[in-house]
């Protein structure tokens, strides 16, 4: 083998190194590059938080738990945060205005849900841990509208 083919072998062996290298690397990152919350985006959000209700509280582990409620026509959303984990600890419909709890995420999760449903509406709200403090990232509005809606 002529010293040409050597330096192309030895050129298709460190790329193919710097590759692997690279997926890996990406693999092992990407869920923090496309999740959301402290995993993947540390701006500090204002927190939809009622009546000051955010309260740090030790647990065994060492960390903070700071738990929230969040108010809303549905009635109350109740998160946890351990962290950068989220935990959806209870959700309270406005069962007085015709409001159910559909589903709640319990987690541990760098996310945790709430759906609600009032007729043929649907309301899911998704937080998550932002610096240890649950925050807001979404809330959905839905209709489920016949053809006389």
């Amino acid at each position: 083998m002529g010293t040409k083919w050597k330096w192309i072998v030895a050129w298709v062996a460190a790329a193919v190194v710097l590759v692997t290298i690279g997926v890996i690397t990406v693999s092992s990152v990407g869920a923090s590059i496309r999740g959301r919350g402290p995993l993947g985006n540390e701006v500090v959000r204002n927190a939809e938080v009622a009546e000051g209700s955010v309260r740090p509280t030790e647990i065994p582990s060492g960390l903070p738990r700071v738990e929230a409620r969040f108010r809303k026509e549905f009635g109350t959303f109740v998160v946890a945060c351990e962290g950068v984990y989220a935990y959806g600890v209870k959700a309270i419909p406005d069962t007085a205005r015709g409001w159910r709890t559909i589903s709640v995420e319990r987690g541990p999760d760098d996310d945790v849900d709430a759906v609600f449903s009032n007729g043929s509406r649907s309301i899911e709200i998704e937080v998550f841990c932002n610096r240890g403090r649950p925050t807001i990232a979404d809330v959905e509005y839905n209709h489920l509208g016949g053809d006389d809606d």
